[in-house]
């Protein structure tokens, strides 16, 4: 016979039913899992934090590969002066400096969308400013070259105001026609030379810093001496540029830029503040330039308003280096430069027919390879030397990745 209030009998008429009680699960700390009494095993804390960990990765196995090449390398180029001839020298300046105008002209079309043809804007004002410094103001020709470059960038900023106003095609043509407008201001200071040009004095080529230490040492007359002082101010220009507009690329700031070249609309949806970037980018740009731009006048030791403010030569030259080797990639105007060094070493002496194959390999790069050689390449194979862009790995990942790198 069921008793009132137990489990089997029904409630009493009139009284409140009691909310049934739901079964307890069992806690996986209490061994109660799937199966008739079988317990459940836990995955190692230690594992599960390892295959559920994502992380953020820029550098591959590759990249690390190349950058101790890189280093080795850097260090066997310092050491060249020691066995190389003053000709493979100055053969070699003028490929650093190429590719430093290079880098920072990919670093503004690439990067951010601004498809300038009048860089010359800022070599020429980088040059005159250093005869400016050295001649006028009698100030060391390193020391030029540094604030040749800073007045170059602090130029850049009201010429940014006038030429950002332009979109597409506009821009381009409206950073020539200041190029332009900057030729004809130094072709008017007759302290310059005026239309004709000038040359730096013996004194100011003969004494810049450290001439003496390196004729002493390396028991060299003072020309030789120059052009290796010259070399290596061209190789830490051109290195320590590269650096830092990888450094930029790795960077916050380099997530922006890409997200601008990308989509602009999408890029200011987001917060981005598309004007600010693209001024920072090109007053960087005007300074690298600038101190380029002294340099190749350093070298050469003379300067005039049409050399200086040369379109052919310090624009059109750089945007065949940049889309033969790959627009948008740090390596392209490292291959772009070698090979339009070859061919200016090998072609020049056609003439005319010179420029017409600079044209058609251009055309039929832009035909074939629309990337260029490395980026045909990296396309292809999948390496990148200068990786940029973020990928999500685990840490199981990163750890195969290093242990190959090791091995």
């Amino acid at each position: 016979m069921a008793t009132v209030g137990s489990a089997d009998s029904p409630p009493p008429l009139g009284a409140r039913a009691s909310r049934p009680h739901s079964p307890t699960l069992p806690s996986p700390a209490s061994g109660g899992g799937r199966g008739g009494g079988g317990e459940t095993p836990a995955l190692p804390e230690e594992e599960a934090g390892e295959r559920a960990t994502p992380r953020l990765a820029i550098a591959t196995a590759t990249s690390r590969a190349f950058t101790l090449v890189g280093c080795l390398l850097i260090v066997a180029l310092i050491g060249l002066p020691l066995i190389a001839s003053r000709s493979l020298l100055q053969d070699l300046v003028f490929i650093f400096y190429m590719l430093t105008l290079a880098q920072f002209w990919n670093l503004l079309a690439g990067y951010v969308g601004l498809v300038s043809v009048g860089q010359q804007t800022f070599v020429g004002l980088g040059g005159y400013l250093l005869f400016a410094l050295t001649v006028m103001v009698g100030l060391d020709p390193l020391l030029a070259i540094l604030l040749a470059g800073t007045i170059a960038a602090v130029l850049a900023i009201p010429t940014a105001f006038v030429v950002f106003r332009l979109q597409g095609a506009y821009f381009a043509v409206g950073t020539w026609v200041m190029a332009e407008v900057y030729r004809l201001v130094f072709a008017q200071v007759k302290e310059l030379g005026g239309g004709t040009g000038t040359s730096l004095p013996p004194a100011v080529t003969n004494s810049i810093t450290g001439i003496d230490w390196i004729r002493r040492v390396l028991d060299l007359r003072t020309p030789a001496a120059r052009d290796v002082l010259t070399y290596w101010i061209a190789l830490a220009i051109a290195a320590g540029s590269t650096l830092a507009i990888y450094m930029v690329l790795r960077s916050r700031r380099g997530l922006a830029l890409a997200a601008i070249r990308d989509s602009t609309a999408a890029a200011q949806s987001v917060g981005i503040d598309i004007f600010r970037a693209k001024l920072w980018i090109y007053v960087l740009a005007a300074a690298g330039t600038g101190m380029t731009g002294a340099l190749i006048y350093l070298q050469k030791a003379r300067i005039s308003p049409d050399a200086a403010f040369s379109v052919l030569d310090w624009t059109a030259y750089v945007i065949f280096i940049v889309v033969i080797g790959g627009l948008g990639t740090l390596e392209g105007p490292i291959i772009g430069v070698m090979v339009f060094y070859l061919m200016q070493t090998y072609l020049a002496g056609f003439g005319s027919w010179y420029l017409i194959l600079l044209g058609v390999l251009a055309i039929a790069t832009m035909l074939f390879a629309p990337k260029g050689i490395w980026g045909h390449f990296s396309q292809r194979f999948g390496i990148v030397l200068f990786p940029v862009q973020r990928r999500i790995s685990t840490l199981s990942k990163l750890a195969d990745d290093a242990q190959r790198t090791s091995s």
